[in-house]
């Protein structure tokens, strides 16, 4: 009697396991229907909200340039292809800069930014899922404009004269300066990163925010060299490549 009960027990075992396993799928394929920006294998979407795997299918655009340009058209962004640039070790072929008009709440200043596609897309998002929400949380109105110290610099990192190149050699980076609200409020990365005011809290949550849209993001809070900026880029660093938040 023994062996048959054992053979039993084994079975009640196999059958509770399997209907969990086809519970817990059932579950997941609901919630995959529901949330698809959250799967890493759904493909990205500009229009859908921010998900768990947004940050690296945005970098993983940077083979796909002409997939990111539709991308930006069917989120309904006006912006202009730039054509191909060589500099030697430096240079872009994927380049982008927003046009007047589309969906963007605000606009860049200087207005000539051009930028990688996928460090666009995640302006984007950016602007559409951070930074307005967090303006309104703190001023009660909307950023009209960001102000940037550029993207594309053929130089290395930290302008060194040897060692890595930077992201900013084929503009796949962009540095963020300072705010304008519609007022004309100026929230400025260098003068007003330090404080526990609203424009300070303003920064650290537009700063915390990006680290869902790019492969870097880094702040006063990094180094002296980021005193006065906040530096965004795509860096392709492979499938399990780490990520900087600072």
């Amino acid at each position: 009697m023994r062996p048959a009960f054992m053979r039993l027990l084994g079975l009640l075992k196999l059958l509770l396991f399997l209907g969990a396993a086809a519970f817990g799928a059932m579950l997941l394929y609901g919630y995959a229907r529901n949330h698809p920006e959250d799967m890493p294998w759904t493909a990205l979407d500009l229009t859908q909200p921010v998900g768990a795997f947004t940050g690296r299918k945005l970098t993983a655009l940077r083979q796909e340039a002409e997939q990111c340009r539709a991308l930006l058209s069917g989120a309904g962004v006006e912006f202009q292809a730039l054509p191909p640039r060589g500099d030697g070790r430096c240079g872009y072929d994927d380049a982008v800069r927003f046009a007047p008009g589309g969906s963007l709440n605000l606009a860049y200043r200087p207005s000539d930014l051009g930028t990688s596609c996928p460090v666009a897309a995640g302006l984007a998002l950016w602007d559409w899922h951070v930074v307005q929400p967090a303006a309104l949380d703190h001023f009660g109105q909307r950023v009209a404009a960001v102000e940037h110290f550029g993207s594309y610099s053929c130089r290395r990192v930290y302008g060194r004269s040897e060692g890595a190149w930077s992201e900013h050699s084929t503009a796949n980076a962009v540095d963020i300066a300072a705010f304008r609200l519609e007022d004309g409020t100026r929230i400025s990365v260098a003068g007003d990163w330090k404080g526990e005011g609203p424009k300070a809290a303003f920064l650290r949550q537009v700063r915390t925010g990006a680290c869902d849209l790019f492969a870097t993001v880094l702040s006063p809070d990094y180094n002296q060299a980021h005193r006065d900026h906040l530096h965004f880029d795509q860096a392709e660093r492979g499938a399990r490549g780490w990520r900087g938040c600072r």
